[in-house]
């Protein structure tokens, strides 16, 4: 670690002067042998470095997405020339080219960070040595980060240190291995929630590629990577690093709520935040705002499921996104969309044939016990004439024709009808032409 530390010495110099510049402001506040002096100059040294990387940090998260919308399509050219590397390698720069993709530009926040933090750590280690750091810190300075200590733990002292090494920077071995217990804890848990509201809220569920395996390994194996190295990390690069993590962790919550990834559970949740805002105020609030319902717009047809949601909304709330960012009030669209849900909720009951029937006839509907009784007075025979016995009726059936006389076919087709289950009702007559 110490010539890895000395290779980055052409920064250390900077990097001590800027801590120094903050230590005198807090020094007059607190202090200049304080811990909160010295511990405070690293925060601000932290805070400083990642405001100028904060372009870099855009980067990163295009970079990102345009790999995670790109993974379907590598892992397609992996299968097409999976038997020739050399066509594949030059299959995925193509891809990055016409894109505009730099794989490497997700790592460039911690790639930018490595010389400030190893130039830092050259610092702390001077400190714990006895060593001056150029015409910076001076021995007077010097003296004053040894007294420096944050809840009894001397800024450069280890998880790893010796009782002796620690007795020499006037403190106990057992408070500098508590605290720095419990730094190694929150910096790898502020590491793992990191990654972990990265993945569960700010990755398109939609679909799945190696890429987000890799993004879930990573996620278990970072904190533990931290919480190897921590112990023998100086106290001063426990404060470095927790407040670069928890740098990371607000600036990425940020992003996930403002900026959140197409088709994801944080889009989903921020275009419900736009609806609520529309609808109580009419309109769409905010120059980026307008940019997102734009950018929508644009898509047409390609709309994922959350933003088929928001307009579905938009609709029922009366409101029609135009190709500007803006929205128009339209109660034409409300009634539209209410209708039309009502009709997918209920759907017509269907009427019998006789009603049907009566309807386009114009008469009357009959209720169910006037149609059985209609259709139970039908299936009666007809009364004998007045002064013919019984015998002489039945004489008089067969003489009438070769058969015996058929039941109506309305009786027919109840009994039918009845036996089967179907619709009860007056049948059509056949036509005369029609076979019987």
């Amino acid at each position: 670690m110490d010539t890895i530390a000395s290779f980055f010495s052409f920064i250390t110099t900077p990097v001590a002067w800027v801590i120094v510049q903050f230590h005198k402001v807090y020094g007059a506040i607190f202090g200049p042998d304080t811990g909160w002096a010295w511990g405070l100059s690293i925060v601000s040294l932290v805070v400083l470095i990642r405001i100028c990387l904060i372009p870099l940090f855009v980067k990163q998260i295009k970079s990102t997405r345009n790999m995670q919308a790109l993974q379907p399509k590598m892992k397609a050219i992996q299968e097409r020339y999976k038997s020739d590397k050399q066509r594949q390698s030059e299959e995925m720069m193509k891809l990055y080219k016409e894109t505009g993709t730099n794989p490497l530009s997700s790592c460039l926040p911690i790639l930018a960070q490595s010389p400030f933090f190893f130039a830092l750590y050259h610092v702390l280690a001077s400190i714990a040595n006895g060593d001056t750091v150029g015409d910076v810190i001076d021995q007077p300075l010097l003296e004053s980060a040894r007294q420096a200590h944050i809840f009894g733990a001397p800024l450069a002292a280890t998880f790893t240190d010796s009782a002796a090494d620690v007795a020499a920077l006037d403190a106990s071995l057992t408070s500098v291995r508590i605290v720095t217990a419990i730094m190694i804890i929150m910096m790898s848990a502020s590491q793992f929630f990191t990654q972990r509201q990265l993945m569960m809220k700010n990755v398109d569920l939609s679909v799945k590629t190696p890429y987000m395996q890799q993004q879930k390994m990573l996620m278990y194996i970072f904190p533990v990577i931290f919480a190897v190295m921590g112990i023998n990390f100086p106290v001063g690069v426990l404060v470095y690093w927790l407040t670069t993590n928890v740098w990371t962790m607000g600036q990425q919550m940020y992003v996930i709520n403002q900026n959140p990834t197409p088709g994801s559970k944080a889009q989903d949740a921020y275009l419900q935040r736009l609806l609520k805002s529309v609808t109580h105020h009419g309109e769409v609030r905010g120059r980026r705002r307008k940019n997102v319902v734009k950018a929508i717009v644009a898509k047409g047809t390609d709309r994922n499921e959350n933003e088929r949601r928001f307009f579905s909304g938009l609709a029922k709330a009366g409101f029609a996104a135009q190709a500007d960012g803006t929205v128009v009030k339209s109660d034409t669209l409300a009634v539209e969309a209410e209708s039309g849900a009502a009709a997918r909720r209920q759907q017509p009951k269907r009427q019998t044939k006789a009603k049907r029937q009566a309807a386009a006839g114009g008469q009357p509907v009959k209720g169910a016990e006037e149609t059985e009784a209609t259709t139970s007075l039908e299936k009666k025979p007809a009364a004998p004439a007045k002064g013919s016995t019984a015998a002489e009726t039945q004489d008089k059936a067969p003489a009438q024709g070769d058969k015996p006389a058929r039941p109506s076919r309305a009786n027919s087709g109840g009994a039918r009808q009845a036996k089967s289950g179907q619709r009860k009702g007056q049948q059509r007559p056949k036509h005369p032409s029609s076979k019987k």
